[in-house]
């Protein structure tokens, strides 16, 4: 039995009220106050949505710009709102400087919390250290401990620009964004969209329930088997290590000569400020 209302043969939603003029503005007030909101809400005006399509270009052309030189990354996902005396937050630290010293460059989402900390332990060891921070309603600072940042507007942008500067992943734990960030590599890497990049979830207690889950679904017909290995489960920092020095590097070798390094004087790149140079062992 349908819930909804049949008129001639065809569903149509009920009925709920004339919609006031003041929740027409209160709409259009909550839209316009974040590009993604607007982008994702539907049809606009037609000159709204290419405003906003340029929108999107414009971000990747500055992260491209700001990124292009920063060398094969590891990206690491995890919570903002950790506080620097819990230990997943010191976790953090000492992965995101084990990180640097493979001789990656450590990127993250640029903000507080686990990010702060992974980007932290980069630096505090010599290593490279880069955000990708996101505009938000409630306004998020890029964390002190960047190199090089670039701030976008849209999300999905931002999920793109993590996934195309990284050879592997290390997610600790964190909420909703974590996991959308994860699944978001996970589902590229199962559909052959990347390359199988290494994807490390630290936290043994945090994620099992996590992993329980996702360990029936080949029983259910739902992912195959083999799927199960993409994902590697730990609370060692040496075993992390480890395993994205098996995977990572591997697969940085294959792409070593595509790493830029020339800077083109045409494109201002000579401006930039130049970070240090990738080490080759």
């Amino acid at each position: 039995m349908s819930d909804f209302p049949v008129e001639d043969g065809r569903h149509r939603l009920p009925v709920q009220g004339a919609v006031t003029a003041a929740e027409k503005r209160e709409e259009e007030r909550f839209s316009h106050a974040d590009a993604d909101r607007m982008f994702l809400r539907g049809p606009n005006w037609r000159t709204t949505d290419l405003r906003l399509l340029m929108g999107t270009i414009r971000d990747f052309l500055r992260a491209f710009r700001a990124l292009h030189f920063v060398g094969p990354c590891i990206t690491v996902f995890g919570s903002a709102r950790t506080p620097e005396s819990h230990p997943h937050y010191q976790l953090a630290r000492k992965v995101g400087a084990e990180i640097a010293k493979l001789g990656f460059t450590v990127m993250t989402g640029g903000g507080p919390g686990i990010m702060e900390a992974a980007n932290r332990g980069a630096k505090e060891v010599g290593g490279r250290s880069v955000g990708c921070n996101i505009e938000l309603p409630m306004e998020q600072q890029p964390n002190p401990w960047l190199d090089r940042t670039v701030t976008l507007q849209h999300f999905f942008v931002r999920k793109t620009i993590l996934m195309k500067y990284s050879y592997g992943f290390v997610v600790l734990p964190g909420g909703v964004g974590t996991m959308d960030e994860t699944f978001e590599a996970l589902t590229l890497i199962q559909t052959g969209k990347i390359r199988h990049f290494p994807i490390v979830l630290m936290g043994v207690d945090y994620w099992r329930p996590l992993m329980d889950f996702v360990e029936r679904m080949p029983a259910a017909g739902m992912i195959a088997t083999e799927d199960l290995a993409l994902i590697h489960l730990t609370d060692s920092v040496e075993d992390a290590m480890a395993h994205l020095k098996d995977r990572a590097i591997r697969q940085f070798g294959l792409r070593r000569g595509q790493v830029p390094e020339k800077r083109l004087s045409w494109l201002f790149e000579n401006r930039c400020g130049k970070l240090a140079r990738q080490r080759k062992d």
